[in-house]
């Protein structure tokens, strides 16, 4: 096949992923793509767990396997680092948190080549480990309610489709060198900012549907808000270092606290705002129970019902307060970020 004559490189930003990343790797190694044309670069961010043991222990049984230090920690660092390191004609980004398809690879390379776009990814089926919280959590990322219009989440199209960004990504190596390497300023959020300068720069991003990749999402109540808080601060945050916005699902949870809050203070100076606040946390509860009721009826698990409200607060809320910190950074006058690059 044409695309097996491909050189590509694989970068898997990592850190403190025990857990997750032998399955990862494994996945990796079992492609159906030559090795002899491909190499793996885990780019560790430090990890104080046995991350880079299990990373060591695999690069003893395969020799395409390589470990490389990012004593910064920070993903975008991760990224740079591996580009600058990659041999290959296409790079691809990995999840260490993820499990990928068998041919995953060749798809992506025979995506990339047929459609000639810069940057392609398929649909990332949103798994999760065992328990109920677990999967009331995969249930609410793999929801329109949970992840709004994010279409290698919520959508199956039939048919490749343009888009605005994919998870991971397959790039032609190329983009690094015309747009330049990620921005080390964004701690999160780093690819939605890569992929809008892509676009503006008339860049092409596709989603195809038969390219799939398995993602763990985090799999206790506690950890998902705070994830949530941070990604929520990091879709506001941006404004001050890139000077334009993301896609409106990435500010709705902002709007959606901050009316929460506004009616609760209008309340104590007339009453009638209080009834909508009443009138607002009404719908809120009947479009969760909807939604939950929903997952819990496909996936054949009634006992979700009681978890996946839960999963959506923690979502939506999460979001919404860490939008709201990050407003209020945004607007002051402290200059200082969260981190020293910012």
């Amino acid at each position: 096949m044409e695309n097996e004559k491909k050189i590509l490189s694989i970068i898997i930003p990592c850190r403190n992923e025990e857990k997750f990343i032998g399955k990862c790797l494994d996945s990796v190694a079992a492609q159906d793509y030559p090795k002899e044309n491909f190499d793996v670069l885990a780019v560790d961010g430090m990890s104080d767990d046995g991350t880079r043991k299990i990373i060591g222990d695999y690069r003893e049984k395969f020799p395409f396997i390589k470990l490389l230090d990012n004593p910064e920690k920070f993903t975008p660092f991760a990224m740079n680092i591996g580009i600058k390191n990659a041999k290959g004609d296409f790079i691809i980004f990995m999840g260490a948190h993820a499990e990928y398809a068998l041919d995953y690879v060749s798809r992506c390379v025979t995506a990339a080549e047929k459609s000639n776009a810069d940057n392609v990814g398929g649909i990332a089926k949103i798994s999760s480990c065992q328990g109920l919280p677990a999967k009331a959590i995969a249930g609410v990322l793999s929801s329109p309610f949970g992840a709004g219009d994010a279409r290698y989440k919520t959508l199956l199209p039939k048919e490749p489709i343009e888009t605005d960004t994919v998870f991971g990504g397959c790039y032609k190596k190329e983009v690094f060198s015309k747009i330049g390497l990620f921005d080390e300023r964004m701690i999160r959020s780093q690819d939605m900012e890569f992929n809008m300068r892509l676009k503006k720069a008339g860049g092409k991003i596709m989603l195809f549907p038969d390219i799939v990749v398995n993602y763990y999402p985090k799999s206790n109540f506690r950890e998902f808000f705070v994830h949530n808080f941070w990604d929520g601060v990091w879709a506001i945050w941006p404004l001050r270092i890139m000077k334009t916005t993301f896609k409106l699902r990435h500010y709705l949870p902002l709007f959606f606290v901050l009316s929460f809050l506004g009616l609760g203070i209008l309340s104590f100076i007339w009453q009638p705002f209080l009834f909508l606040l009443f009138f607002e946390a009404g719908l809120y509860f009947v479009a969760s129970i909807y939604f939950s009721a929903k997952i819990s009826f496909n996936e054949k698990e009634w006992r979700l019902l009681f978890f996946l409200p839960i999963a959506f607060a923690a979502r939506h809320f999460g979001y919404g307060v860490g939008s709201v910190f990050g407003l209020i950074k945004l607007l002051s006058k402290d200059n200082g970020a969260f981190s020293k690059k910012s």
